[in-house]
Protein backbone atom coordinates (compact mmCIF):
# COMPACT_ATOMS: atom_id res chain seq x y z
CA UNK A 1 0.00 0.00 0.00
CA UNK A 2 1.29 3.67 -0.99
CA UNK A 3 1.28 6.21 1.17
CA UNK A 4 -1.93 8.30 -0.83
CA UNK A 5 -3.49 4.57 -0.71
CA UNK A 6 -2.87 4.79 3.38
CA UNK A 7 -4.14 8.63 4.07
CA UNK A 8 -7.06 7.80 2.26
CA UNK A 9 -7.84 4.51 3.94
CA UNK A 10 -7.27 5.81 7.46
CA UNK A 11 -7.88 9.52 7.21
CA UNK A 12 -4.23 10.84 8.35
CA UNK A 13 -2.38 12.74 6.15
CA UNK A 14 0.43 11.87 4.56
CA UNK A 15 2.51 14.44 6.50
CA UNK A 16 0.95 12.33 9.88
CA UNK A 17 1.83 8.95 8.01
CA UNK A 18 5.58 10.35 7.12
CA UNK A 19 5.87 11.23 11.22
CA UNK A 20 4.48 8.10 12.50
CA UNK A 21 7.28 6.56 10.67
CA UNK A 22 9.78 9.48 11.63
CA UNK A 23 8.69 8.52 15.39
CA UNK A 24 8.93 4.75 14.49
CA UNK A 25 5.95 3.95 15.13
CA UNK A 26 4.46 2.89 11.69
CA UNK A 27 6.79 0.48 9.91
CA UNK A 28 7.49 0.95 5.82
CA UNK A 29 9.95 -0.41 3.20
CA UNK A 30 11.26 1.65 0.06
CA UNK A 31 10.95 0.60 -3.34
CA UNK A 32 14.25 0.87 -5.58
CA UNK A 33 13.04 4.63 -6.38
CA UNK A 34 12.47 5.36 -2.64
CA UNK A 35 8.58 5.20 -2.55
CA UNK A 36 6.71 4.57 0.66
CA UNK A 37 4.90 0.70 0.86
CA UNK A 38 3.18 -0.18 3.78
CA UNK A 39 1.79 -3.64 4.68
CA UNK A 40 -1.60 -5.02 4.90
CA UNK A 41 -2.12 -4.67 8.61
CA UNK A 42 -0.88 -0.20 8.13
CA UNK A 43 -4.41 0.86 8.67
CA UNK A 44 -5.22 -1.52 11.55
CA UNK A 45 -1.70 0.36 13.41
CA UNK A 46 -2.66 3.97 11.75
CA UNK A 47 -5.38 3.17 14.13
CA UNK A 48 -4.19 2.39 17.57
CA UNK A 49 -1.75 5.50 16.96
CA UNK A 50 -4.46 7.90 16.30
CA UNK A 51 -6.41 6.44 19.13
CA UNK A 52 -3.81 6.66 21.84
CA UNK A 53 -2.83 10.07 20.35
CA UNK A 54 -6.25 11.01 21.04
CA UNK A 55 -6.05 9.38 24.38
CA UNK A 56 -3.60 12.11 25.09
CA UNK A 57 0.08 10.03 24.76
CA UNK A 58 2.91 10.84 23.53
CA UNK A 59 4.70 9.29 20.80
CA UNK A 60 7.16 8.08 23.31
CA UNK A 61 4.93 5.96 25.01
CA UNK A 62 3.09 4.65 21.94
CA UNK A 63 5.71 3.24 20.57
CA UNK A 64 6.44 1.37 23.82
CA UNK A 65 2.56 0.50 23.79
CA UNK A 66 2.05 -0.78 20.16
CA UNK A 67 3.89 -4.38 20.74
CA UNK A 68 1.01 -4.69 23.32
CA UNK A 69 -2.29 -3.90 21.24
CA UNK A 70 -4.65 -6.12 19.71
CA UNK A 71 -7.62 -6.16 17.70
CA UNK A 72 -9.26 -3.14 16.05
CA UNK A 73 -10.24 -1.58 19.25
CA UNK A 74 -7.46 -1.44 19.79
CA UNK A 75 -7.07 -3.88 23.06
CA UNK A 76 -4.43 -3.12 25.25
CA UNK A 77 -2.69 -6.17 27.00
CA UNK A 78 -1.82 -6.09 30.46
CA UNK A 79 1.69 -6.24 29.75
CA UNK A 80 1.20 -2.00 30.07
CA UNK A 81 -1.28 -1.42 32.41
CA UNK A 82 1.00 -0.03 34.70
CA UNK A 83 2.06 2.89 32.12
CA UNK A 84 -0.86 3.36 31.51
CA UNK A 85 -1.91 3.98 34.97
CA UNK A 86 1.63 6.28 35.31
CA UNK A 87 -0.22 8.30 32.84
CA UNK A 88 -3.66 8.54 33.94
CA UNK A 89 -2.17 9.92 37.06
CA UNK A 90 -0.11 11.84 35.35
CA UNK A 91 -2.90 13.55 33.37
CA UNK A 92 -5.28 13.91 36.97
CA UNK A 93 -2.93 15.61 38.44
CA UNK A 94 -2.40 17.96 35.63
CA UNK A 95 -6.49 18.47 35.58
CA UNK A 96 -6.10 18.76 39.52
CA UNK A 97 -3.70 21.65 38.35
CA UNK A 98 -6.02 23.25 36.00
CA UNK A 99 -8.63 23.41 38.16
CA UNK A 100 -6.52 25.19 41.19
CA UNK A 101 -5.90 27.53 38.29
CA UNK A 102 -9.68 28.19 36.73
CA UNK A 103 -10.15 28.88 40.33
CA UNK A 104 -8.28 31.30 41.12
CA UNK A 105 -8.38 33.07 37.58
CA UNK A 106 -12.27 33.04 37.88
CA UNK A 107 -11.90 34.77 41.48
CA UNK A 108 -9.25 37.60 40.17
CA UNK A 109 -11.88 38.25 37.16
CA UNK A 110 -14.82 38.89 39.75
CA UNK A 111 -12.67 40.89 41.62
CA UNK A 112 -12.24 42.91 38.34
CA UNK A 113 -13.75 46.77 38.64
CA UNK A 114 -15.73 47.48 35.88
CA UNK A 115 -14.32 49.38 33.30
CA UNK A 116 -14.93 53.24 33.50
CA UNK A 117 -16.65 54.74 30.57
Amino acid sequence: MRIGELSRATGASPRSLRYYEEQGLLGTQRTGTGHRRYGADAPTVVGHIRAMLAAGLPTAVIRQVLPCVEGPGPQVNSCVSDLLRDRLHDIETQIGTLETAHTALAGLLASTAPAVR
